[in-house]
């Protein structure tokens, strides 16, 4: 069973439709909503500042999310993917966004819609991504405007496979997640 504690009062709150893997750690300050998942090895930490999270989010295999005390919430949009082991960290990433396997994203990054961050990319402190943008490198740069294509193959692809993935552990998820 998933690890989901309250920190200091505030309880983890999960919208409708959610998989949560059963060693996924869930604290603090965190609001969810419909249709995410959070798969395996997964820790979201709202415990130091709040962290909200929109619809149709998944957040994939050993990934971190986590914030500033005081300083830095994170914040992530709708129809967003957070990759295998990435580190997403007091940042804001809006609409159809994914972030690729590995990818670090520090404080204060401003993720803009339509955007992809490139798996092992990372995101400097303060980094703003252009919407509909490709950023890559250690530091991560503007590579490439983003196509079409590459939202309706990738970002949209992507996120929809994971609503379908999480949908296979339908007798899991009758269970409900307080």
């Amino acid at each position: 069973m998933a690890t989901i504690l309250p920190v200091l009062g505030k309880e983890p709150q999960f919208g409708n439709n959610c998989f949560i893997a059963p060693n996924a750690t869930i604290v603090g300050d965190v609001i969810m909503g419909d249709e995410c998942s959070v798969w395996f090895n997964t820790v979201i930490r709202g415990d130091v500042n709040y962290i909200k999270i929109g619809n149709k989010v998944n957040i994939q295999d050993g990934a971190i999310i986590h914030c500033t005390y005081q300083k830095n919430p994170t914040v992530i949009g709708n129809n967003v993917s957070i990759g295998h082991n990435a580190l997403v960290h007091g940042c804001t990433i809006h609409d159809n966004v994914l972030v690729g396997m590995g990818a670090i994203v520090m404080d204060k990054c401003d993720i803009h819609s339509n955007s992809i961050i490139a798996a092992g990319a990372v995101l400097l402190e303060g980094t703003v991504v252009e919407a509909g943008s490709i950023y890559a490198g250690v530091p991560a740069k503007k590579v490439k405007d983003i196509s079409k294509d590459l939202i309706s193959g990738e970002i949209n692809r992507i996120a929809n496979n994971y609503v379908k993935y999480a949908s296979w552990f339908d007798a899991y998820n009758e269970t409900p997640v307080k």
